[in-house]
């Protein structure tokens, strides 16, 4: 008798938990609620970034986010969430490697950058996403850690070299698919070296890679994730809410960083 009684009441009391996701005085210019057992996140989407909101909003507006889970997670640096493959996904099982069957165009922004509450879209690396395409519906957001001016200054180097790799990765595919046109057995060693020489010329006429006043002193001071700057698309920031980021990221976790006890989120557009 308890085995049939229990799921309905526990089904009832979950149906009920999601309170109205309305403004407040310090939410008015959110966008949207995520909805977890730990609390709720307002979050606002940046006008600037259209193909992200848009996107993201499509997606919330037919539940595509709800019962997923909050798949990883790192203290001091973010919680990721938003891989369809992780609802109703069985313990363990390791994830974030699913999404809508499509990507979106990169839409990195110099003013957009990792501070705490920024929220950026997931994506596969360099290697084999060279354009820096996003998840479809993969996203993450930054909790992370204050930084000094020293530990900035190498942050910034090692950006500088990654936009020479990731250049260089756009030119070789650029100059193979050209190639392929004419020789299925492009010579790649040379191709290699053309592409390294154009990327290295279009560098050469940059001024180098810098934070701004602005980011190094909210980077110092509140602290975020600067790191990933210039290689991912941030596409809004969680206005109120953060400390619910913070609890989620401080969970147990096992060896792929997913919490060991499940944290599903609902998302549902702010009633204004």
């Amino acid at each position: 008798m308890f085995h049939t009684i229990y799921p309905y009441v526990i089904l009832i009391f979950f149906l009920v938990i999601p309170p109205s996701c309305k403004t407040t005085t310090n939410t008015n210019n959110s966008d949207v609620c995520i909805y977890t057992e730990f609390g709720t996140m307002y979050v606002k989407l940046y006008d600037d970034t259209p193909i992200h909101k848009t996107n993201f909003l499509s997606l919330t507006n037919k539940h595509f986010f709800d019962n997923l889970l909050f798949h990883r997670v790192i203290p001091s640096f973010m919680i990721q969430g938003g891989d369809p493959d992780s609802r109703n996904a069985s313990s363990g099982s390791l994830l974030g490697n699913g999404g809508p069957n499509y990507t979106l165009e990169a839409e990195i922004l110099p003013s957009h950058f990792h501070k705490r509450g920024a929220i950026a879209a997931a994506r596969e690396g360099d290697a084999t996403n060279p354009y820096r395409r996003s998840s479809g519906s993969q996203f993450y957001i930054v909790t992370g850690r204050t930084y000094t001016d020293e530990e900035l200054d190498k942050i910034e180097n090692y950006i500088q070299q990654q936009t020479f790799y990731t250049l260089y990765l756009q030119y070789l595919d650029k100059l193979k698919k050209q190639e392929q046109k004419t020789n299925q057995n492009p010579d790649m060693a040379l191709l290699s070296v053309f592409a390294h020489d154009s990327a290295r010329m279009v560098l050469s006429h940059q001024p180098p890679f810098k934070f701004t006043s602005e980011q190094r002193n909210i980077y110092k001071t509140i602290g975020g994730a600067p790191h990933l700057d210039n290689s991912y698309t941030v596409f809004g920031e969680v206005v109120q809410g953060m400390d619910i980021a913070d609890r989620i990221s401080r969970l147990e976790r096992d060896k792929n960083d997913r919490p060991l006890h499940d944290v599903t989120m609902k998302i549902s557009p702010v009633k204004k």
